[in-house]
Order: structure tokens, then sequence, then C-alpha cells
């Protein structure tokens, strides 16, 4: 095992997109990087029936994100087993093993037990808006914030191993910029990522953004592991709309909010995840 590991913890595949250049830039400099998932996005729209039915859905999504983190040279993966909760307000709401109605004891023990096995000093999930309000992302910034406090309590979860305390958790999203940027290219269109919402409430503040990560030379890597799931390529996926020139302009800088630190905070000038992070 590497004496530096990152974390990535989220909720369907595909979402680790928002941290495919830290993932290929940290892995280039020795860091060893895995990602959990809550489900295998078991709900929501195919972009051609020919790829996956309703039934066989999380299998095809699984297998896509294996080659897409290939690409991304994640060695490193786990899925804690619940379902895709869908859209809020929607029918998969209701499910019995959706994420949304898992209780926060149970989310935050199987999360703890990686923590403690994987030992990574670095943690990114979402923020608390979700990034764009999904009820799974947004119970998943819960239950990592949660899970981050846990793992380094010896009276919590004893069972799932000795206590390990991370040193640093980040939130990811776009900026708030970027989201009403986005949403004004995409008025007029049928746009999920905003109904219901005020973009100027989404996304991370100017004033709260900690890193800055420059992820140019990786970008075409991105979207190489982007493109590997192939079910979620829809017509009215709000980020594949953009202009090609706007969307590699995007892609080419990745935004993260440090949320907690137990080595002190972050200075602009650092620009690094792993800035004062102790080797272990």
């Amino acid at each position: 095992m590497a004496d530096k590991r990152l974390l990535g913890v989220f909720a369907h595949p595909d979402d680790e997109g928002s941290i495919g250049g830290a993932l290929l830039h940290y892995n280039s400099l020795g860091i060893e990087t895995g990602l959990v998932y809550a489900t295998r996005g078991e709900v929501g729209q195919v972009s051609d029936p020919l790829l996956a039915t309703q039934e066989n859905m999380g299998q095809v999504r699984e297998n896509e994100l294996r080659a897409a983190l290939a690409a991304l040279s994640v060695p490193h993966l786990w899925f804690l087993d619940y379902r895709d909760s869908g859209m809020a307000g929607s029918s998969a709401n209701q499910h019995p093993q959706a994420l949304m109605n898992a209780g926060g004891a149970d989310v935050i023990g199987k999360l703890v037990a990686i923590i403690r096995q994987f030992r990574p000093q670095v943690i990114i999930t979402f923020d608390e808006t979700g990034g764009y309000g999904h009820p799974d992302h947004i119970a998943m910034y819960k239950n990592t914030v949660g899970a981050f406090h846990s793992a380094a309590d010896s009276v919590q979860y004893p069972e799932a191993g000795p206590a390990y305390a991370v040193s640093k958790l980040y939130f990811t999203s776009l900026s708030r910029h970027q989201f009403e940027t986005l949403a004004e290219w995409m008025q007029g269109q049928e746009a999920e990522m905003f109904k219901g919402k005020n973009p100027s409430e989404m996304g991370i503040p100017d004033d709260r953004i900690s890193v800055m990560l420059d992820v140019e030379r990786w970008q075409d890597l991105k979207a190489a592991a982007q493109a590997m799931h192939r079910t979620q390529i829809y017509p009215n996926n709000a980020m594949l709309s953009l202009p090609d020139e706007l969307r590699r302009k995007w892609r080419s800088t990745e935004i993260y909010q440090l949320a907690t630190s137990r080595v002190g905070p972050d200075m602009m000038s650092e620009n690094d995840l792993f800035a004062r992070v102790i080797p272990g």
C-alpha cells in the first residue's frame, strides 16, 4: 500500500467525473486511489434501449464504471449495495432498498469499515447541495461527513477495526458561477438538473473554494473515462449539451472546498489536496 491515499465517496456510477483529474494527477504522484459508490445507478434514463433494460441497468452501469476506473487508473472500488433513489419526488423514492430510506447508522458503519481498511488521508464527496439536489448525493454528503468523524472514534463501530483519523475532507462541485452559466445556456430546454431550483444557490461560492486544481493535461483522459458511461450519454444531459470549447474549459479545472481538516487550513498558494498531509 502506498503511503498516501485518496478516497472518493459518491452515490452513482459516473459521479467520479467531477474528480477525474485529481484521480489521475495524484495517481501520477504515486498516491493510491479508491472510490466508494452507494448504488449502481439502477434508476434513470438509458441513452439507448439496446444498451440496458431496467432489469439489468445496475449490472451494466457497474461494468461501465469498471471500464471508466481502468481509464482513470483507480485500483480500488467498493459498493455499499443500496439502490438508486431516483430524483426527488419519483416513485423510486419509495423502494425499501433505496439509499434515501437507509438508516444513517447503517450507511456510516459501512463507510467507517472502508475508511479504516483503506486508511485514506484525504476524502472527497459532494457538497451540502449534492451538486444539483439529487437526494442520493445529499445523503452521501451527510453520511460521509458522519463517517469522517466516526472513523476516528474508537467507541463507534468497534467491529469495523481500529480507529483511524482521516486528515482532510473535501467537497467537490462546480462553482456557483459555472452553475449560473449552465442554467443560462440551458434556458428553454428540459433540464432536469434545474427543475424547481435556483442556480444562484447551487455550487461552491468563490469565497469557499480552497483548491482549484489545474488538470488540463488530464482532460482528454477524463473525457475518455466519462465516455465509458454509455448508458448515461443522452440528449438532455445538461453537461453534454454544452459547446465543446466551454466543456473543455471546465474540464481543465476542478474545484474543491475544504470541509474539515486535522492538519490546519488550506492556503490558496498551496493549491494541493495533500498539502501538509503526513504520509503513513
